[in-house]
């Protein structure tokens, strides 16, 4: 009974640990226009690293060994979430290198120019209206 109990508690916890959480982004975020180069060039390091870890989720790992040994379905759905979750960093670079460009962050005396955005067009976007 002992052995049992143990063994159940053990296969739970696997089970728990089975499914990989990929961070997801928002493509457009409030304030994506007032970023400032340095700022730019943070996001796109940040990028990076969520997608070198959707790229981990996606390859064999403790959590898709035991997805498959337990509930192969789940390693399915680790997969799928770490291609959406590269999908969306691909989409917000795009979005973002659209700034990038357009402030020419590759000139070094635009290394920190700002844009100043009217406060009336930014709470729309706040509110999701």
């Amino acid at each position: 009974m002992k052995k049992t109990a143990i063994a159940a508690t053990l296969c739970a916890g696997l089970a728990l640990t089975a499914c990989t959480t990929t961070e997801k982004v928002n493509v457009m975020q409030p304030g994506d226009r007032a970023m400032t180069c340095a700022q730019l060039k943070d996001e796109f390091a940040r990028l990076d690293t969520v997608k070198r870890d959707a790229d981990s989720d996606k390859g064999v790992n403790a959590a898709n060994v035991a997805a498959v040994l337990f509930f192969w379905p789940a390693a399915a759905g680790n997969y799928l979430n770490a291609r959406d979750a590269e999908r969306l960093v691909s989409e917000r670079r795009t979005h973002l290198m659209t700034y990038y460009n357009e402030k020419q962050c590759d000139n070094p005396a635009n290394a920190n120019l700002t844009f100043q955005v009217p406060s009336f067009l930014l709470e729309p976007i706040a509110t999701g209206e």
